[in-house]
């Protein structure tokens, strides 16, 4: 590698040092990219002006790459990465990841560029066909805001109000389109930069009195409460209040695999960890409730249906959230609308926190016992130690109970009734706009925000052959920064949801079921995974096609992670085996 010159007592002297100046005293950390012309006055700024720290660049190999690795380190931190994008192309690149984080409601500061805008001094073709004349019309749909700032000072509020508003529940990316000629532009007068203090994208809101005051009521006359513990924050003092609700309420919990862990599953009170297709089996005390309390639960009114109302309308359902805030006509990531009784136009952690205030002096109940950690014990069937989902996820899980590990996503068919979660860092969450291919980047943000919180966490992305290799160009990344994630995959050769599918079709229309591989398997030839990922620098193991390699596999694995070795182990599980 060539040595890094530091630069010598930076002055702002260029436009594109403004951006990078407020990028700075924004608190923003990193900088996520694949280089580009467009911006290249930018990235210069960050490296020549700033000396390549806060924010540093991390260096992409794609931009759904770069967007995907924000979203993971937002999921962790709570708080925004900076993403460029080259000109246009770039942003049509990274729209499907930029929908992802937008779906997920996370925090995204992306900055892009344009042009230059005055066609006079553009580059013979290439920039002509890098110009658009509306650039953030190409994701507008699913940012929180975005602009196209004229001028050095339009500039320093717009990275600015960016961040504020991607911050600002509910949170989401924005886009800030920069001018490439205005980039370039030396600064020949001084320009008074605002001054981030004075700036703040502010606290949630809570509850009013009058619908606080007639939940507590509700609540306090309850005797079978269930909570729906949804989208929360990762704050481990709003972990604590939502266990202790509970407890006062002595209500029962569900959760959700489609979002991080909201409240620790071994505690008595937790019911189930719900599947995306919800099991009317699961949500027994759901129906029996009289009251439901859903802290931002994502799809309410899907999860109520199991309930029949005409029967008994004595049941009241409160949900708290601000997503309402977030829903436009452009995309149904809304879901259905849910038929509430009381409807808390607010933070769900504020709502948590002031239901604490006036609940804990009238209905104290003890606390409840946690249930027992011991090995998972579940019972399947020997197929000749063939690994199966379920013996798959089993061996993962008893081969790491004993260090702290976030699992950064989760393959389908995972068996989540075996897995305590017990941390809100322990699962974060499916990614909302089901994207495929974003695991690995997902994996690689989350690291970076463990590193920057010095959480001393592995990072663990259990994820699909088929994700891994659409998002296999993010292996490189990990590797330049040495990051500690283990990647085990799920390896059955196929897009085997899809094939799932069309045996669905083909069953429906009286067709060949057995027919359904084609089009799907990834078997003629089989990707090397373990030879892409140590072309990448990656540590590499198996392919694993049996339990005690696996499980020896697991803690090779474990040590060289924790050592900064990216590492991977390539497991061949069997599809047609369910148990």
């Amino acid at each position: 590698m060539p040595k890094f010159i530091k630069p010598k007592s930076p002055i702002i002297n260029w436009t594109s040092d403004i951006a990078a100046e407020m990028l700075k005293q924004s608190n923003i950390k990193y900088i996520s990219l694949v280089p580009g012309a467009s911006y290249r006055g930018l990235h210069d700024s960050i490296v020549n002006y700033l000396g390549n720290k806060d924010p540093q660049i991390i260096l992409c190999l794609t931009e759904q790459s770069a967007v995907a690795i924000a979203h993971g380190y937002a999921k962790v931190t709570g708080e925004p990465m900076a993403v460029a994008l080259h000109a246009n192309i770039g942003v049509m690149h990274a729209s499907i990841n930029i929908f992802d984080a937008f779906a997920d409601r996370v925090p995204v500061v992306i900055i892009g560029a344009t042009g230059p805008v005055d066609a006079n001094k553009r580059r013979p073709w290439i920039d002509w066909i890098h110009t658009s004349s509306d650039q953030g019309g190409l994701v507008r749909d699913f940012l929180k805001w975005d602009d196209q700032p004229t001028s050095a000072e339009a500039i320093a509020e717009s990275v600015l109000r960016a961040t504020l508003m991607s911050k600002t529940a509910p949170m989401g990316p924005t886009y800030v389109c920069l001018d490439a000629e205005l980039q370039e532009k030396k600064i020949i007068k001084k320009i008074e930069l605002p001054e981030p203090k004075y700036y703040q994208s502010g606290e949630p809101p809570g509850p009013n009195k009058e619908d606080l005051k007639l939940t507590i009521d509700k609540l306090n006359k309850s005797k079978k409460t269930v909570i729906l513990s949804g989208r929360v924050s990762r704050n481990i003092k709003d972990w604590k209040n939502r266990i202790k609700l509970a407890e006062i309420l002595n209500a029962k919990v569900y959760s959700t695999i489609k979002l991080a862990t909201s409240f620790p599953t071994s505690h008595e009170l937790h019911q189930e960890t719900l599947h995306i297709y919800q099991d009317k089996k699961q949500m027994e005390h759901l129906c029996e409730a009289d009251v439901i309390l859903s802290l931002d639960w994502p799809d309410i009114k899907t999860t109520l249906e199991v309930i029949d109302r005409s029967k008994d309308d004595s049941l009241t359902v409160i949900h708290s959230s601000l997503d309402r805030y977030a829903h436009t006509g452009a995309v149904m990531d809304y879901l259905g609308l849910p038929r509430t009784d009381i409807m808390l136009i607010a933070d769900p952690d504020k709502t948590t926190n002031a239901l604490l205030e006036n609940l804990k002096r009238i209905n104290p109940s003890p606390s409840k016992p946690s249930k027992n950690h011991n090995d998972i014990s579940i019972k399947t069937k020997n197929h000749n130690n063939t690994i199966s989902m379920q013996t798959f996820a089993i061996t993962v899980t008893n081969s790491i109970k004993d260090i702290d590990t976030t699992f950064s996503c989760l393959p389908f068919g995972w068996p989540i009734e075996i897995s305590n979660f017990d941390h809100p860092l322990d699962y974060l969450g499916a990614d909302a706009g089901g994207v495929i291919g974003a695991g690995l980047a997902f994996s690689i943000g989350a690291s970076l925000g463990m590193r920057e919180n010095n959480e001393k966490r592995l990072v663990i992305c259990a994820t699909g052959d088929g994700d891994f290799l659409s998002g296999m160009a993010s292996l490189w990344t990990a590797s330049q920064h040495k990051l500690p994630i283990l990647a085990i995959i799920n390896n059955n050769r196929s897009f085997m949801n899809d094939e799932k599918h069309q045996e669905k079709v083909a069953q429906i229309r009286g067709r060949p079921r057995e027919n359904k591989w084609v089009g799907q398997r990834l078997d003629d030839p089989p990707p090397d995974i373990c030879g892409i990922a140590k072309s990448q620098g990656w540590d590499s193991i198996g392919p694993i096609n049996d339990i005690p390699s696996l499980e020896k596999a697991i803690h090779k694995g474990i040590d060289t992670a924790k050592r900064g070795n990216p590492t991977l182990i390539d497991v061949l599980v069997d599809p047609n085996i369910n148990n």
